[in-house]
C-alpha cells in the first residue's frame, strides 16, 4: 500500500513538473554510477517489472551463467535534478538489484549495506555517518578532454572571486539543496583546484544514496560549466590529495548518541571505545575497500594530511581515527583513510562491520595518541604499537583475501569478485614503465 501510494505521488509530480526522463541508477563495486534513462511515460511499468538488464556487462556483478538480473526502484529515493533544462527535464530513482529467482542479488553494494545495517537494528543500533566529500576541478583542453590543470589558484578556506569554481561549488551547493540535501559547509580545499562539500550527518543508506547523486551531479554542472570534476584520489604530484573523512555515530532508537558518555572526564562511552577499538583493529583488512584504487595509495604517505599509521587520537590530525571537537549528539569518531573514488554502499558497511565486531567482542583500542606520528621514530611507533596501514593495492588486497572477517563483511560474492577486478587493476599497473622510472634510471643504469 505504501509503495501504490509513493508510485502515485511521483507520478503527480512527474506531470505537474513536466518531468521527461527518469534515470534508474545503481553502483557497481568500484563505486561507478551505472544508468538506465527512461521516458517518464513508461515509468509505471519499470515500478511494477524492473528494469532487466546484463549483469555480466556491469564491472563485478555476475558472470554470463547467471546475468539476467533486474533493477527495481526503491520510490522514497525519487530525485529531480534541477541542472536538466526544460526539454530533457530528468528525474532519478536509485535501485535495489534482484536475481532471476526473485532474490535481492548478493553481489549489489546498496545489498551489502542494507544487511549490515539491519545487523545493526538488531542489537539496537541506527548508523548514522557525514562525509567531508572532496574533489578538483580542472581544465579542459582545445579537444574537450580533462587535463589536470586546475582552474584556480586557491588554498584552503580561500574566498575567492566568482571564478569558475567557485560558480561550480556554489551551484552545486543550490541544487543539492533544491533536491532536499542538506549541505553543511562547502569551501576550497588545501590544494589548487580543489574543493569540498559536506553532508549534514544522517541514517547511512540515505548518505550512501545521495553519494551517487553527487558523483553525477558534481560532474554534470562542471561539465557545463565547461570544466572536468575528478574524485582521482591524488590527480598532481606534491599536493595534497582528495580525500572523504567519514564521520560515524551510533543512535539508539530514543535519538541518543551512544558515543556519549557526560559522566567520562573526555565525553566519550565504553560504546565509542569498543567500536573504535573495531574500526582499529580491522583497519589493515578494511582499507582495500575504503581506499580501493591503485592511485588510492598515492595520496596515504606522510607529508600530506593523509593518515598512514593504524592509531586514534582526540584532536590529531596525523592518526588514522580521531575525535572531532564537540560532544552530546556531536560526539563521534572521523576515519581518514577513505576517498570519494570508491563505493560508499562498501565503505559504510565494512565500518560498520568492523565497529560491531569491536562491541561484540568488547575490544579496547588503546591509549589516544596525540603526538604527531609523522615526526616519531620508528622506535617510537614500534613502543607505541603503531602499525602502518598497507602501503599499496596490492598489500590491501592481500589483507583482503586472508580476512575471515572480510567474508562475513562483504559476503563471498563481492569479495570474490571485488579481488578478482582489483588484483587486474594491480597487475596492470605494475607492468608499466612511469616517466619517473625513465627520468630516474635510464641514464644512469
Amino acid at each position: 500500500m505504501q509503495r501504490e501510494k509513493l508510485a502515485q505521488e511521483i507520478m503527480v509530480r512527474i506531470r505537474n513538473e513536466k518531468v521527461k526522463f527518469v534515470e534508474l541508477q545503481f553502483m557497481d563495486i568500484q563505486g561507478m554510477v551505472k544508468t538506465v534513462s527512461i521516458p517518464a511515460s513508461h515509468l509505471s511499468h519499470a515500478i511494477e517489472d524492473g528494469v532487466l538488464f546484463d549483469g555480466s556487462s556491469i564491472m563485478g556483478y555476475a558472470t554470463v551463467d547467471e546475468s539476467d538480473l533486474r533493477a527495481y526502484p526503491d520510490l522514497s529515493t525519487f530525485l529531480i535534478y534541477p541542472w536538466s533544462n526544460a526539454d530533457v527535464k530528468t528525474g532519478s530513482l536509485i535501485c535495489d538489484i534482484y536475481d532471476s529467482n526473485g532474490r535481492e542479488f548478493e553481489g549489489c553494494p546498496r545489498y551489502i549495506l542494507k544487511r549490515t545495517l539491519e545487523r545493526a537494528e538488531k542489537e539496537g543500533y541506527h548508523f548514522n555517518v557525514g562525509p567531508e566529500f572532496e574533489f578538483f576541478l580542472f581544465r579542459l583542453d582545445e579537444n574537450g578532454d580533462p587535463t589536470n590543470i586546475p582552474d584556480d589558484r586557491g588554498g584552503y578556506f580561500d574566498l575567492m572571486p566568482l571564478d569558475r569554481t567557485e560558480k561550480v561549488r556554489k551551484e552545486c551547493t543550490l541544487d543539492f539543496e533544491e533536491m532536499g540535501f542538506e549541505v553543511e559547509a562547502s569551501h576550497h580545499e588545501v590544494a589548487s583546484g580543489q574543493h569540498e562539500i559536506d553532508l549534514r550527518y544522517g541514517d547511512a543508506l540515505k548518505i550512501a544514496d545521495r553519494i551517487l547523486t553527487l558523483k553525477h551531479g558534481i560532474k554534470t554542472i562542471a561539465r557545463l560549466n565547461s570544466l572536468h570534476a575528478t574524485f582521482m584520489p591524488k590527480p598532481i604530484t606534491g599536493v595534497n590529495g582528495t580525500g572523504m573523512h567519514i564521520h560515524q555515530s551510533l543512535f539508539d532508537g530514543k535519538r541518543n548518541n551512544l558515543f556519549y558518555d557526560p559522566d567520562d572526564e573526555n565525553g566519550i562511552s565504553d560504546t565509542f571505545r569498543h567500536y573504535t577499538g573495531g574500526v582499529l583493529k580491522h583497519a589493515k583488512e578494511t582499507c582495500g575497500i575504503l581506499a580501493s584504487w591503485v592511485n588510492s595509495y598515492k595520496r596515504l604517505v606522510p607529508g600530506y594530511e593523509a593518515p598512514v599509521y593504524v592509531s586514534w587520537a582526540y584532536l590529531n590530525r596525523s592518526a588514522l581515527a580521531r575525535i572531532p571537537a564537540g560532544r552530546g549528539k556531536g560526539t563521534r569518531l572521523e576515519v581518514r583513510n577513505p576517498d570519494p573514488a570508491g563505493n560508499p554502499y562498501l565503505q559504510f558497511a565494512v565500518l560498520l562491520a568492523s565497529g560491531l565486531d569491536g562491541l561484540e567482542n568488547r575490544i579496547d583500542p588503546g591509549p589516544p595518541v596525540d603526538k604527531d606520528i609523522f615526526s616519531m621514530s620508528v622506535e617510537e611507533r614500534e613502543a607505541n604499537n603503531i602499525e602502518p596501514l598497507p602501503g599499496n593495492l596490492g598489500h590491501a588486497l592481500t589483507y583482503i583475501e586472508e580476512s575471515d572477517f572480510m567474508d562475513k563483511a562483504l559476503g563471498e560474492h563481492v569479495k570474490k569478485h571485488f579481488l578478482h577486478v582489483k588484483r587486474k587493476e594491480w597487475n596492470e599497473y605494475r607492468q608499466q614503465v612511469t616517466d619517473w622510472e625513465i627520468k630516474k634510471y635510464l641514464a644512469h643504469l
